[in-house]
């Protein structure tokens, strides 16, 4: 899970405008600038991952690994279904799927922003890939996770001492 460039946009909450039914990947490849070439990269990578860009329909919150899962942990059992989460090879980081524009405005030490400018490394959904992989995969809803819940959740992991 990588982000390059620069971050940027406004903030915001709750889901996007994706539509209900459509499918995860039709969801993810609407952030591509070529949605055909992004579903060909899915099949033809040995990797089974493409580049998508943030900062269209969502930012990506990326948290060391420890902190993360136990982050993810406090915010399934205490709200609804997050958004999307990816974790990397090994589990060492864990990017939290949130609204355009929060990456710009998220200040925290270790964690780090991916929003308008840069790109990440998504797997198929449904698919195994090689080095990341989802713990919370999209259903193609748009559902998003509120940063102000990540935010609550991130500070009750770290109070039960997750690194």
């Amino acid at each position: 899970m990588t982000g390059t460039g620069d971050s940027g946009g406004t903030g915001g909450t709750g889901g996007t405008g994706g539509s209900r039914g459509r499918s995860a990947v039709e969801w993810l490849v609407s952030a591509a600038p070529d949605p055909d070439a992004c579903r060909w990269e899915w099949e033809r990578s040995p990797l089974g991952v493409t580049l998508l860009p943030a900062g269209r329909i969502w930012d990506v919150l990326i948290v060391p690994g420890g902190l993360g899962r136990a982050t993810l942990d406090v915010l399934t059992r205490c709200h609804d279904r997050p958004g999307p989460v990816l974790a990397d090879h090994g589990d060492a980081r864990v990017g939290f799927f949130v609204p355009p524009g929060t990456a710009a405005h998220w200040v925290a030490t270790g964690v780090r922003g991916v929003g308008l400018g840069t790109w990440i490394v998504v797997p198929r959904p449904g698919r195994a890939a090689g080095g990341v992989r989802w713990l919370v995969p999209p259903d193609g809803s748009g559902t998003l996770t509120d940063p102000a819940r990540l935010e609550l959740a991130m500070h009750e992991a770290a109070a039960r001492g997750a690194t």
